[in-house]
């Protein structure tokens, strides 16, 4: 009848209005996604690499044993934690916004919703996988390298106490073999630090953007709308 499609009428720009919103807020969410996970790719790389040079001090193979390295190395946190664990989230971020995500019986505002929820599931594995390599790189800084000393009979031993030689630059030379393996040691484990506090950051961002675009998604099917 007349007034029905006049209804119908009066409904489709409220329904066209509110489709453009909804597919705005899921574009939005998945180019933030998609940066924080191009943000994560040189961070987990960069975490591996310095993680590895970690088992060489000063680029030399002799020193590679457990007995003359620091625990904290042998941990491989940024091998792991900020480094391969990082490829699960990032490849769920970046492929976001390629995602039609109309896998929720053909409903593409729900599959929407439902990526926001496995990206937040996905930053949640990233986020602990940074800890993992914060509190790592905190205690490898704080107990310092493994070194000979002139008391330690050539024995590899932790000469330092509670991060006492990290303000006091005149106690490093108490280690003599590896040479120079106090800045070495400090130098990588502060980059690791701050690299994975950055990821960590960044993963709770994702947390944020992907709890939002699934609390303010909408499952109303756009057929059924119409």
């Amino acid at each position: 009848s007349a007034l029905e499609h006049a209804g119908i009428q009066a409904s489709f720009p409220r329904f066209y209005c509110w489709s453009n919103r909804t597919r705005g807020h899921s574009m939005c969410n998945a180019k933030c996604a998609r940066c924080v996970g191009i943000c994560l790719v040189p961070l987990a790389l960069l975490c591996i690499i310095a993680n590895t040079l970690l088992f060489f001090p000063n680029g030399e193979t002799g020193y590679n044993t457990a007995e003359k390295l620091a625990d904290s190395v042998w941990c491989f946190s940024g091998i792991l934690g900020s480094g391969l664990l990082m490829v699960f989230p990032v490849l769920v971020f970046m492929g976001m916004e390629n995602n039609d995500c109309c896998g929720c019986c053909g409903n593409e505002s729900c599959g929407k919703r439902f990526a926001n929820f496995s990206s937040v599931i996905f930053a949640g594995i990233g986020a602990a996988g940074a800890a993992y390599c914060f509190i790592v790189s905190a205690v490898g800084l704080n107990k310092g390298p493994k070194c000979t000393t002139l008391t330690s009979n050539n024995t590899f031993i932790y000469p330092f106490d509670e991060g006492d030689y990290l303000g006091n630059h005149s106690m490093w030379d108490t280690c003599l073999d590896p040479p120079n393996i106090v800045p070495w040691h400090v130098t990588l484990f502060a980059l690791l630090l701050v690299m994975s506090g950055v990821q960590l950051v960044l993963c709770a961002l994702q947390v944020i953007n992907g709890l939002f675009g699934f609390l303010c998604g909408s499952c109303c099917s756009c057929c059924e709308s119409a």
